[in-house]
């Protein structure tokens, strides 16, 4: 029986060590907080971050980052994006060459504009990585909810190696090879949902966010066909099926990040309110410079980054994305204007 490793204690990173758990896996939690670690191993509860949520015996929560890496097959980050370069710099000394490395966090690194494997494969070149993403809530997945998620890989074995290690009676995986439209598609969409979550607080209808997501999923993928995804990959599990669930749940925390900004809340109350990382908020920043770089058109993404870091009115955004220059639908489809339209 394998023996996974799990770097990185918040709601995702303990989901998936139950999941992995049920299959009779041997599970090694890594937890920062003392106080929190000494909880899960009493409790077998991690109080914090996945309330209700019963952790199984054979997962053995531990602080020390040595013992957590050594003897497991696969290892796991389980950390926030913006902490995955300095856990990979923490962990690089025990990592063995052979050692799976699989990637849960969504975002797109503030400074480099690095997607999460591209740091990981900057530290640990030989190692086989492999990245997990989809429309999976881990309050969900923590209950054996029937689910579907996607592991990317640049190498097929190692997908696959990793697709029969996660794959349960409830929770279904799907394998992909196109590892930059799977990050960017589950990086992506959390800045929609902050659209979304924005939408709904300022009392707007089913219209208006269904609006902000189609035309979302629009420049998401314009975008990451800019940067070599491809375009099928964003009608998938990590494309749509992401957004959909990101933007319309209230257990997403980008969708309730955003609310609260509608309300009338500044971030800086918003980020204050939660030990939870909201992703969407960084990688606004990110996507933005990113339009700016690969000359994409991005309006929803830009409207929101002034909100968020310019103090823009969230009403005076939503004037500035209905009025803006009218255009075709599939404008990325056409080469001019006349084609697919018959002669009058």
């Amino acid at each position: 029986m394998k023996k996974v490793s799990i770097i990185g204690s918040g709601s995702w990173g303990t989901a998936n060590a139950i999941s992995l758990a049920s299959k009779g896996i041997d599970v090694k939690l890594w937890v920062r907080n003392k106080e929190l670690l000494d909880i899960i191993n009493e409790k077998r509860e991690n109080s914090t971050y996945l309330p209700g949520a019963t952790l199984p015996s054979n997962i053995m929560a531990t602080n020390d980052l040595e013992y957590c890496c050594k003897d497991s097959e696969i290892i796991v980050l389980g950390t926030p994006s913006h902490a995955v370069r300095d856990t990979i710099e923490n962990i690089k000394r025990y990592i063995k060459k052979d050692q799976y490395i699989v990637n849960l966090a969504k975002g797109i690194e503030n400074d480099s504009l690095c997607r999460m494997s591209e740091i990981i494969e900057e530290y640990l070149p030989e190692n086989p990585i492999a990245v997990l993403s989809g429309p999976n809530h881990a309050e969900e997945v923590a209950k054996d909810m029937p689910s579907a998620t996607v592991v990317s890989s640049k190498y097929k074995r190692v997908a696959e190696f990793i697709q029969d290690t996660f794959m349960t009676p409830r929770f279904r995986v799907y394998i992909n090879p196109d590892i930059v439209g799977v990050e960017l598609g589950g990086a992506l969409k959390n800045i929609i949902a902050l659209g979304a979550g924005i939408s709904d607080g300022l009392g707007f209808g089913d219209n208006t966010k269904t609006a902000l997501m189609t035309r979302g999923i629009v420049e998401i993928a314009r975008l990451g066909v800019a940067m070599g995804a491809r375009q099928s990959t964003f009608s998938g599990l990590s494309g749509v099926g992401d957004l959909i669930v990101t933007c319309t749940s209230m257990h997403s925390r980008n969708r309730r990040a955003g609310i609260a900004i509608g309300q009338g809340k500044t971030l800086e109350e918003v980020l204050k309110s939660t030990k939870m990382v909201i992703e969407g908020v960084r990688t606004t920043k990110s996507a933005y410079h990113l339009a700016k770089k690969f000359s994409i058109e991005m309006p929803i993404t830009q409207e929101i980054y002034e909100v968020l870091y310019e103090g823009s009115d969230v009403k005076k955004s939503v004037i500035k994305l209905m009025t803006r220059n009218k255009t075709h639908e599939i404008e990325d489809l056409l080469e001019t204007e006349t084609v697919g339209w018959k002669d009058a």
